[in-house]
């Protein structure tokens, strides 16, 4: 992200910060690599600067690989966190940039590749993850699957029941296999979506997800309170990742992805990151089961 005098923190027009539609049709095969993107997703690469809001932590990013998670994860070791992310076999080559990008930090990178759908290596996950960074203090369930389809009569019981398994099925194994590791003080977030209140025709299973892990997100916040451990989510709007031209959207929508908002234009990655880090310090030690929107203006929340 580009900014006047080389300072990230300089006051900028928020509509003109990031690249406007329209975009070039650019299919992907899913889960979609952030190379391919165009124009690039921002992750904060060269714009987010640490306080060390996070000194010593141990986080868990899963879909650590790409888009919001990358974010998330750069941000962490920014903050002074080692960092532990989950993504596909097929993404090794965008977790191995991340990696390399936390280790520039100073911090510890752990790369632990496997399919969150599958409740096996989400078991796994969680012990190799702990074993690895020498414990786990933050957990963000990130990792998601999204495929539009116009119609229900097209929309297959076999991709109805991968969505629900990656985006609900695995923040629950994850998450039940993660608490007991987490001690006071610990946070978990999970990802939401605007799609939780206002669902798309065409994302008929996907939107239904994102309902369920706000749902999870506040029920879980009351039952762990007593161990001292926080819970919440953030509900993105339409964000450029590779979600979004390896299935997630039709290409005529990626041309003009993010155009309906107030701003004009899709979020970027590294506009949520800060809400990551925020959620999983001390500074928000009064918040849980609170959802941090950020949808350009459309929401509801």
């Amino acid at each position: 992200m580009s900014s006047e005098g080389g300072n990230p923190h300089a006051m900028r027009d928020p509509r003109s910060q990031h690249p406007r539609p329209p975009f070039p049709r650019q299919p992907q095969n899913a889960p979609g690599e952030e190379r391919r993107m165009d124009p690039p997703a921002d992750h904060g690469e060269e714009s987010y600067r640490g306080a060390g809001r996070l000194p010593g932590r141990k986080a868990l990013v899963t879909g650590g690989d790409s888009g919001i998670g990358r974010a998330a994860a750069i941000a962490f070791a920014r903050e002074g966190a080692d960092v532990a992310i989950a993504y596909l076999p097929a993404e090794e080559t965008d977790a191995r940039a991340v990696a390399k990008l936390i280790e520039a930090a100073g911090r510890k990178a752990v790369l632990l590749p496997g399919d969150v759908s599958d409740e096996a290596f989400c078991g796994k996950l969680v012990s190799d993850a702990v074993a690895q960074l020498g414990g786990l203090d933050i957990l963000v369930n990130n990792a998601g699957k999204q495929t539009a389809v116009d119609s229900i009569a097209e929309l297959t019981t076999e991709q109805f029941d991968a969505t629900f398994k990656t985006n609900v099925y695995a923040m629950f194994w994850i998450t039940k296999a993660a608490l007991p590791h987490m001690k006071p003080g610990s946070a978990i977030i999970n990802t939401s979506s605007i799609q939780a209140m206002q669902p798309s025709p065409a994302l008929l299973d996907y939107a239904p997800t994102k309902a369920a892990i706000l749902n999870f997100t506040k029920a879980l916040a009351k039952q762990v309170m007593e161990k001292g451990i926080r819970v919440n989510a953030v509900a993105p709007g339409p964000f450029w990742t590779p979600l979004q031209p390896s299935g997630g959207q039709p290409q005529e929508k990626v041309e003009k992805f993010g155009g309906e908002t107030v701003f004009g234009r899709p979020g970027q990655p590294a506009e949520l990151a800060a809400a990551y880090v925020l959620l999983a310090s001390q500074e928000a030690s009064y918040m849980t089961g609170e959802c941090i929107s950020a949808t350009g203006g459309m929401t509801p929340f």
